[in-house]
């Protein structure tokens, strides 16, 4: 699963971590987030995250 970016801090959102903070499971892609879900840092929206190029 890719991980996501917020463009406004730099959190970085890794499904396979999930993001305890707002009772997101662990495996959980980052589009099956619920629409009202913010960056737990600085509450940014899903729109403000851009998707991770993958390191090789």
């Amino acid at each position: 699963m890719k991980k996501y970016v917020c463009d406004v801090c730099g959190y970085i959102y890794d499904p396979a971590e999930g993001d305890e903070d707002n009772e997101v499971p662990a495996g959980t892609a980052f589009e099956d987030l619920p629409e009202d879900w913010v960056c737990p840092l600085c509450g940014a929206e899903k729109s403000e995250f851009s998707e991770m190029e993958e390191s090789a």
